[in-house]
């Protein structure tokens, strides 16, 4: 390392250190891919005050839709709430120019769910967490639809 240089290891960086990453690998990603057109994309389900009961948050890229995170109040599992989060997001992907979708989901978490909306795994690791597996799954959107 050249004499000046640190290395630093942080658990709460500034938004601005994060940001000269972030930033930095979009441009070279945008050298090699072209424009990601990377959008957010957020559903909730809200009672009647408003307040949220459940979401989907994921984000759209490079024709693809990833499903960051999907869950539900223990209350609201079980009545279909999350496979309209689900045909929500695929939709609006659909409509975003998508053609597949990515989540992850670990052995003890949505397994079924996932594949039961038409994932299929592509991978996994087992051991993680100990005692369970992560579990990486796919679906075509343009040709199922949603």
């Amino acid at each position: 390392m050249h004499s000046g240089h640190t290395l630093t290891i942080e658990s709460d960086p500034k938004p601005a250190d994060r940001s000269v990453v972030e930033r930095g690998l979009e441009a070279f990603n945008h050298q090699h891919a072209g424009d990601s057109h990377h959008q957010p994309l957020c559903v909730f389900v809200r009672d009647s005050a408003g307040n949220v009961l459940g979401g989907l948050l994921g984000d759209t890229y490079y024709g693809w839709l990833a499903i960051n995170l999907l869950w539900l109040d223990e209350a609201w599992r079980g009545h279909g709430y999350g496979r309209m989060l689900l045909r929500a997001a695929e939709a609006e992907a659909i409509g975003r120019g998508c053609h597949h979708a990515h989540v992850d989901t670990l052995s003890f978490q949505a397994l079924d769910f996932y594949l039961g909306a038409g994932y299929t795994v592509f991978g996994e690791l087992a051991g993680l967490p100990p005692g369970y597996t992560r579990y990486f799954l796919q679906k075509p959107l343009a040709a199922h639809g949603s």
